[in-house]
């Protein structure tokens, strides 16, 4: 529907957002995503892992960095154990393995639990999205730019448009779960 250009893009910024998300839930295959929001004191400055070295999948359950700098291992590695990611990093001094651990039924459910709550934030934020641009196209109307025909219209084409994306969220969700649910 590109009746509503910037209503559309904020709405799939929204959903952009949701999806890198659901990248960071570790699902016990190693991903590489888990590390992007982690980042290394490089010389005084916040750095992301991924500019500070190279990440590897050498098999499914394991994620490697090796950094360029070999004096960041001790950085990383702090950087590693302070996130959420509850891994404990191996350094061997050349590089970091990360070991993925099968999931656990309880953590199973933690985990969906987990991307329902990300879905359902991510709703909120549509849902919000429509209801700015009808108060402003409510706004034309009372300054009498639009006429209530044109915002009934309008009301009816933003909520297909919330519609849609909400339906894509579930999509997204019902994927999550069944990447978490079939490891």
């Amino acid at each position: 529907m590109a009746k509503y250009p910037e209503i559309t893009e904020k709405m799939d910024k929204v959903l952009n957002h949701l999806q890198g998300e659901f990248g960071t839930i570790r699902v016990g295959r190693a991903n590489p995503t888990v590390l992007d929001r982690i980042t290394v004191d490089y010389y005084g400055t916040p750095t992301p892992i991924q500019q500070v070295g190279t990440i590897a999948t050498p098999d499914p359950r394991t994620l490697t960095i090796q950094p360029w700098d070999s004096s960041l291992l001790k950085a990383i590695e702090k950087a590693i154990l302070a996130s959420e990611l509850g891994i404990n990093p191996q350094n061997d001094g050349r590089l970091i393995r990360l070991s993925f651990p099968q999931l656990t039924e309880d953590r199973r459910k933690e985990l969906t639990k987990v991307a329902a709550k990300k879905a359902e934030e991510a709703k909120v934020a549509v849902r919000g999205i429509r209801r700015d641009a009808i108060e402003d196209f409510k706004a034309q109307k009372k300054k009498s730019e639009i006429t209530e025909d044109d915002l009934k219209n309008i009301e009816k084409d933003v909520q297909d448009l919330t519609d849609g994306k909400i339906k894509e969220i579930e999509k997204m969700l019902e994927k999550k779960n069944k990447e978490i649910t079939e490891i």
